[in-house]
């Protein structure tokens, strides 16, 4: 008896079924990502009615497995709209949240340096010429006399404040 012969199999150049689930659980991460969200920054967000909705109702839902069944809804929402400027908008934030903690700490080193180190007030107005010198001076001054004195640290919190603002530029 004689083989039939092969018939080839016709190539898919579509995404593999594991590409696709790979594509749906980042979507669902991204929908995870929307419920920590605030309010006023998922309203900034372009969302379909139907997917804030749903956001909005992962509060009303109960706990465990309803929760992880609703995050599945969400996902599946996520798949009919285009994420990248969801995504896009949400790194702005992350880049921002980033800097500002950056700067921070940054504005609690000077601080520390310049409490500890008063030769280090030149170096700072140097490198922050907007900086009033002979008023952080004096609020300097103060702090340090709060600390010795044991007093709460007011004017060590607007030395903080001067800092931050001169490294933001607000």
């Amino acid at each position: 008896m004689a083989r039939p012969p092969k018939i080839p199999r016709p190539v898919d150049d579509g995404p593999s079924k594991t590409q696709l689930k790979k594509d749906m659980h980042e979507l669902q991460a991204l929908g995870e990502v929307l419920t920590t969200l605030s309010n006023d920054k998922l309203d900034q967000l372009d969302l379909p009615e139907g997917l804030r909705d749903a956001l909005d109702e992962l509060q009303r839902v109960g706990k465990h497995e309803a929760t992880r069944r609703h995050m599945q809804f969400i996902g599946k929402l996520m798949r009919d709209i285009d994420p990248e400027p969801i995504r896009a908008q949400i790194d702005r934030w992350e880049m921002g949240t980033r800097a500002n903690k950056a700067a921070f700490k940054l504005s609690e080193r000077w601080r520390d340096r310049l409490l500890a180190e008063p030769a280090a007030l030149a170096e700072f107005v140097a490198e922050q010429p907007e900086v009033d010198g002979p008023a952080l001076d004096v609020l300097l001054k103060r702090a340090r006399l709060q600390a010795t004195r044991g007093e709460a640290p007011a004017a060590s919190r607007q030395v903080f404040r001067v800092i931050y603002r001169a490294l933001t530029k607000l």
